[in-house]
């Protein structure tokens, strides 16, 4: 029988379980057909606060995972982990980029302003994409197809705090959604697959 490694115990015990609801067939014609093919019956999303909230016991208590120390006696006991954002980027579509400047106030649509116009950020993404195309073909002189095959940067976090100094996850994000509502709001649907997040634990 197949002994889990303890590697193997912590990626089972630290992997969100997020809920899932589906689209409605309207709901599917308004997504972007680069992301997500609209022949496709049903699509699956769910919330980032639901994805947060999956977090929110973590942060408080700390994540359980059983710890084999010792191989030969197999002494086990439970290492509690909690989760800290070491980075993020959100790329999402332009009508949901609109929405979300209209839902915000003028003092946070400034800051939102710079941290969307971070020119030498898309730039490398530009260049990133470029060469990873399968096509080998990209203009890029045309922004508004770079825009649309990567998506709109709606918000980045990078964390430069040492790893004692940092708080945990969700406390992390509920400051951050306070200057930036499409934190909780925002849909898997509604990211483009080049966002991404890291979390340190």
């Amino acid at each position: 029988m197949h002994s889990s490694s303890n590697l193997e115990c912590f990626l089972e015990c630290t992997t969100p379980v997020v809920p899932s609801q589906f689209l409605s067939k309207s709901e599917i014609m308004k997504l972007n057909k680069l992301w997500h093919p609209w022949d496709k019956e049903k699509v699956e999303y769910f919330t980032l606060s639901d994805l947060w909230n999956s977090f929110d016991e973590w942060s408080a208590y700390g994540a359980g995972v059983p710890i084999n120390v010792d191989s030969g006696e197999d002494e086990i006991i439970t290492q509690y982990y909690v989760p800290y954002l070491s980075a993020i980027q959100i790329f999402t579509s332009n009508s949901s980029l609109n929405y979300l400047r209209e839902e915000t106030d003028t003092e946070t649509r400034d800051s939102f302003s710079d941290s969307f116009s971070d020119e030498s950020e898309s730039e490398k993404l530009s260049r990133w994409d470029g060469c990873s195309s399968e096509e080998g073909l990209f203009d890029r002189e045309s922004p508004m197809h770079f825009n649309d095959r990567l998506g709109y940067l709606y918000f980045q976090h990078f964390e430069r705090s040492t790893p004692y100094e940092r708080v945990p996850l969700m406390d992390k994000i509920c400051m951050l959604s306070e200057k930036y509502p499409g934190l909780m709001s925002l849909r898997s649907v509604d990211l483009s697959p080049a966002s991404w997040m890291a979390v340190a634990w």
